[in-house]
């Protein structure tokens, strides 16, 4: 672990640093986070297998355990997310910046891919990044797109959305296409209607996000998508990242390059 990465974890271990992670460590991936008991993990990691392009798992832990193989061997993922959230029953009960009041040793921590982490593609080849020029939060929207429901869990795909001139759109695609375990390329442009958003000015989650004349809503898909499906099926517990901020991992951003497609073993095995 670097010391640049020490001193970010540090910070948020110390209550020091609660907010957005965009543009935090470009050098390091991003990572969502859903933590469930072991009775319901076998079943999330069947949904984020049948969902690769919202829930792209880049690492799992043991159950109990509070560290990663790969992601993150020294982290302890109870305290080193910035904000989280925590349902229970499904309904969500507090935004702590540490769970581990609510820790037991039969969770088990999955770790999703983020778009924060292929926003250095995008900021290499000249694309805006309003949100951070903005020094706002993304913008997060819950579509009608349908996820593939596996089991208990079943619910809408979540996106985010970036305004990108409408001649860069295809570069945009481009450039996040390659970093398919974060979302990879869009899943619209244009009119948001189309997937079921009714206004870009009211986000489910994160900041409105300005747009300057000339730009076009893009959206990815989201790995916010397991705090609206998971909650949904109520498990007695659920622990997530609050929208936005990110458990920054231990992974190069180049280690989530690849296919979306290629998730079932992390998915379904520490």
């Amino acid at each position: 672990m670097d010391e640049d990465l020490a001193a970010h974890r540090a910070q948020v271990r110390a209550g020091r640093f609660d907010g957005p992670t965009a543009g935090l460590l470009g050098d390091r991936a991003q990572a969502n986070v859903v933590i469930l008991p072991a009775e319901w993990a076998e079943e999330f990691g069947a949904f984020a297998a049948a969902n690769p392009r919202p829930c792209p798992v880049i690492d799992r832990s043991a159950p109990g355990a509070v560290g990663f193989g790969s992601a993150g061997p020294d982290a302890d993922i109870r305290t080193d997310v910035p904000r989280y959230r925590v349902f229970v029953d499904g309904e969500q009960v507090a935004e702590p910046t540490d769970v581990r009041a609510w820790w037991r040793d039969d969770l088990v921590a999955f770790l999703l891919g983020c778009s924060f982490t292929f926003e250095r593609a995008m900021a290499d080849a000249g694309l805006p990044l309003r949100h951070v020029e903005q020094g706002v939060n993304v913008p997060m929207y819950i579509t009608d797109r349908p996820c593939e429901s596996t089991g208990r869990l079943a619910g809408p795909m979540v996106v985010s959305m970036r305004p990108v001139p409408r001649d860069a759109v295809d570069r945009a695609a481009q450039a996040t296409a390659r970093y398919g375990l974060a979302h990879g390329a869009p899943v619209h442009a244009g009119d948001p209607s189309v997937i079921g958003i009714a206004d870009l000015d009211r986000p489910d989650f994160g900041d409105p996000v300005a747009r300057e004349h000339g730009d076009v809503p893009v959206f990815w898909a989201c790995g916010v998508t397991p705090q609206v499906v998971v909650a949904a099926a109520g498990p007695p517990l659920l622990l997530t990242h609050a929208p936005g901020h990110m458990f920054i991992t231990d992974l190069p951003h180049d280690a989530l390059l690849g296919d979306p497609d290629d998730v079932s073993e992390r998915a379904t095995s520490p």
